[in-house]
C-alpha cells in the first residue's frame, strides 16, 4: 500500500515546506508554492535497465583509449561539446520558445549515420515530425520517432529498440509514475531527469534532453537539474536576426567559451563557416561611430562591427543603451574616457549596438568601443581598412589580449591592412610572418594621436 505525502514545493527554485508560504525563503519569490503528492513507496522500483554491482577500482588502472566520441555530423554542434558527442554523457538544451531547440535536434538526429537514433516528443505529433523533416531535406532510415510522455513507457520503448542515442524534446512533458504530480512541475523535473541520468550511465548511452526557459532566461526547472546533467547548452538568438548562438554554460568533456553559429533558413538550421563575412557590412566608409574589432570565442577567431550613436541629450539625464555588450563595461568605459582622455562625455546620450545580433564578453572589443564611440562624437570616420584588439584599463591604458596572433590572421584574411594591437603583445609575436601593418599602442592617447592627428 502506498502512503501519500503531501508537500509544498516551490516552482521556481525547487525549495520545499509542509506548509504553504507566500513568498519562497531560498528565492525571494512571491506565490510561487504549490502542493504536490510524492507517493512514498518501500518497495523496490522496477528496473528497466540492467544494474551493474560496481567495485572501487585504481585511478592508475583505468583506461581511457577506448573512450571514443560519436560524430553528429554537425561541426558547429561537435565544437560545442569538445569534439563530439561522449558515450553516457547527458546533455541539457535550453533556449526560448521558437528559437530552433527541436529543429537544430532533429537535424542531428537524421545527419548520424550508422547509429540508431530515439527521438521522444512530447509536444510534437508524428505527423508534424515529419513535416519538419521533408522541410529540412534530410533522410535517415535509422532514425526512430516517439511520441511518449510516460517515463515507464519510454524505458519499454528503449528497451525494445536498443538505440545509440536518445532524444528527449522536452523534460518538462515527460512524468513518472512514482510521483503523483502534473508533469511541468519540479517533482517530475527532477526526478525523470535523475532516472535519464542514471540509465545513460549505466548503459552508456548518450541522452540529449530539451528544456524550456522562464521569463528571466534561464533553464526552467530547480538548479539541480544543471548540477546533474554532464553538458549544458544556451541556444540564443534574436527572432529578428537570423542568426543562431550556442553557448555552453557547462562542460564536463570540453571547454565553456566555445560559440557554435547558425543560420535560419527556409531548410534548416545552416552552419556558419566563416563568421566574420557574415558579420560585416562592408559598407561602413565614410560613416563615423563604426569600428572593426577582432574578437575570439574559445578557439575561434573572427571579426564583428561595433556601432556608436552618440548624441546631445534631449532629457535631463542622458541616456545608456547597449545591445550585444555589457552596459556596466560601457559606462567604465565612459568613465575612463572622461578621466583620462579628457572626453567630456557626461551629458551625451551613448547608444552602441554589435552588429548581427549577438552578444560578445570578450574584453578585447574594448578599444574598438571606444573608438566607436569617440568617432561618433566627432562625427569623423575611421579608415575601413583598419581593425583593433585591445583591452582598456582604468586608468586608461591599452593592455593585451590572448591569442593575439590568431586574431591578427583573421583581420588579415578578411583584407584589412592595419591592425591597433596592445605594446603589451609585442613581446613572442613575430611579425615578419604577417603582411598586415601592426601598430602599438600603450595608452588610450596614443591612439587617438595617430587616428585624429589630421
Amino acid at each position: 500500500m502506498l502512503k501519500a505525502k503531501s508537500v509544498f514545493i516551490c516552482q521556481n527554485c525547487g525549495a520545499q515546506s509542509l506548509k504553504w508560504i507566500g513568498k519562497c525563503p531560498s528565492c525571494n519569490e512571491w506565490n510561487t508554492y504549490e502542493e504536490e503528492i510524492i507517493a512514498d513507496t518501500k518497495s523496490k522500483t522496477i528496473n528497466y535497465y540492467k544494474n551493474i554491482t560496481k567495485n572501487p577500482v585504481l585511478i592508475s588502472d583505468i583506461n581511457t583509449n577506448n573512450e571514443k566520441r560519436i560524430d553528429t555530423n554537425n561541426k558547429e554542434f561537435n565544437r560545442i561539446l569538445g569534439g563530439g558527442l561522449i558515450p553516457g554523457s547527458v546533455v541539457l538544451i535550453g533556449g526560448e520558445p521558437g528559437i530552433g531547440k527541436s529543429t537544430l535536434l532533429l537535424q542531428i538526429a537524421l545527419k548520424i549515420k550508422e547509429k540508431k537514433i530515439l527521438y521522444i516528443s512530447g509536444e510534437e505529433s508524428y505527423q508534424q515530425l515529419k513535416i519538419r523533416a521533408n522541410r529540412v531535406g534530410i533522410q535517415n532510415e535509422q532514425c526512430y520517432i516517439l511520441n511518449e510522455t510516460l517515463l515507464e513507457n519510454i524505458f519499454l520503448q528503449i528497451k525494445e529498440i536498443s538505440p545509440h542515442i536518445i532524444i528527449i524534446d522536452s523534460i518538462q512533458t515527460i512524468h513518472s509514475q512514482k510521483i503523483d504530480s502534473s508533469p511541468a512541475t519540479i517533482s517530475q523535473v527532477r526526478e525523470c531527469t535523475n532516472e535519464l541520468f542514471r540509465f545513460a550511465k549505466e548503459t552508456s548511452i548518450p541522452v540529449l534532453l530539451v528544456s524550456h526557459i522562464n521569463k528571466e532566461g534561464s533553464l526552467a526547472g530547480p538548479k539541480v537539474l544543471e548540477h546533474i546533467v554532464d553538458t549544458v547548452i544556451q541556444f540564443e538568438g534574436d527572432k529578428n536576426y537570423m542568426y543562431r548562438i550556442l553557448r555552453a554554460t557547462k562542460n564536463r568533456f570540453g571547454s565553456t567559451s566555445e560559440l557554435g553559429i547558425y543560420e535560419m533558413k527556409g531548410n534548416g538550421l545552416i552552419e556558419v563557416g566563416n563568421v566574420s563575412e557574415l558579420l560585416l557590412t562592408h559598407q561602413h566608409e565614410k560613416l563615423s561611430g563604426i569600428a572593426i574589432s577582432s574578437t575570439i570565442e574559445g578557439i575561434r577567431p573572427f571579426l564583428i562591427e561595433i556601432q556608436a550613436l552618440v548624441s546631445s541629450s534631449a532629457y535631463g539625464i542622458p541616456q545608456r543603451s547597449t545591445t550585444g555588450f555589457d552596459l556596466r563595461r560601457l559606462n567604465m568605459l565612459l568613465a575612463v574616457l572622461e578621466k583620462r582622455a579628457g572626453f567630456r562625455l557626461a551629458t551625451k546620450d551613448v547608444f552602441l549596438n554589435i552588429a548581427g545580433g549577438i552578444k560578445v564578453n570578450d574584453p578585447g572589443v574594448d578599444l574598438a568601443v571606444i573608438i566607436a564611440i569617440l568617432t561618433s562624437n566627432h562625427d569623423i570616420p575611421v579608415d575601413q581598412f583598419s581593425c583593433f584588439s585591445g583591452e582598456v584599463g582604468l586608468s586608461g591604458e591599452i593592455r593585451a589580449v590572448n591569442r593575439i596572433e590568431q586574431r591578427i590572421s583573421e583581420a588579415e584574411k578578411l583584407g584589412f591592412k592595419y591592425i591597433y594591437i596592445s605594446s603589451g603583445n609585442k613581446k613572442n609575436l613575430d611579425i615578419s610572418k604577417f603582411s598586415i601593418k601592426i601598430i602599438f599602442v600603450s595608452k588610450i592617447a596614443d591612439i587617438l594621436k595617430i587616428l585624429f592627428r589630421k
